[in-house]
């Protein structure tokens, strides 16, 4: 069963929606220990990372997805919610993250070093490029997804980019390291490649279950 974490900044219709077309079985919840149950977690997000922060750790929700790493099952975390995965942002001013994966979140520039300007948010399709294998691209090819966001992921270690595109600069937009996977853009509004991204998690979920 995953569990959808709801912490008030979540897109928790269209994630569960997605879900239902692929037959996988969830639940949302906002109690720690229930959400600690699950055989794996998606943690959504839309809007400001500091207010995102600021509701996980009123919460209690930010010690619960900490401890529940530690089991080895999988955490998924959606648009701002993989955001949340590393360890600061300079959105609203700088913000402590969850720090599973190491990196910051950063401001689109919105110019290129030639000096010519460019489009912030991030908003529309982007074809991404795939780094290296990952269970998260299982009997996936490359192809265009969805993106809405101004910030995105900085991060010195590229051992936890899985796949990225270039919006100027390059961006992460797959990330992971063991049981902790991110994914920048919507898989549940990127159309087929999306819908075998979330299949591919919903996968790791059956293989911790079955293990």
């Amino acid at each position: 069963m995953i569990g959808i974490i709801d912490y008030g900044m979540g897109n928790l219709f269209s994630v569960s929606k997605a879900l239902e077309r692929l037959e996988a079985p969830y639940f949302i919840s906002e109690d720690a220990s229930e959400l600690l149950q699950a055989d794996s977690l998606i943690l959504p997000g839309v809007g400001s990372f500091k207010d995102a922060m600021e509701k996980l750790n009123e919460s209690g929700l930010t010690a619960m997805i900490k401890e529940y790493v530690k089991t080895g099952k999988p955490l998924l975390g959606i648009c701002l919610g993989m955001q949340l995965l590393f360890e600061e942002s300079e959105e609203n001013g700088l913000t402590k993250g969850l720090a599973l994966l190491p990196g910051n979140v950063i401001r689109f520039p919105g110019v290129t070093p030639e000096g010519e300007a460019y489009k912030v948010p991030h908003m529309g399709w982007n074809n991404i490029h795939f780094f290296r294998s990952s269970p998260i691209l299982e009997n996936i090819h490359e192809d265009f997804v969805y993106f809405v966001h101004s910030y995105y992921v900085n991060t010195p270690d590229h051992e936890v980019v899985i796949a990225s595109c270039d919006y100027d600069v390059e961006v992460p937009a797959v990330v992971g390291r063991g049981n902790v996977f991110g994914m920048q853009f919507h898989p549940e509004k990127s159309s087929k490649l999306g819908m075998e991204l979330l299949r591919n998690f919903t996968e790791l979920t059956k293989e911790r279950v079955a293990r």
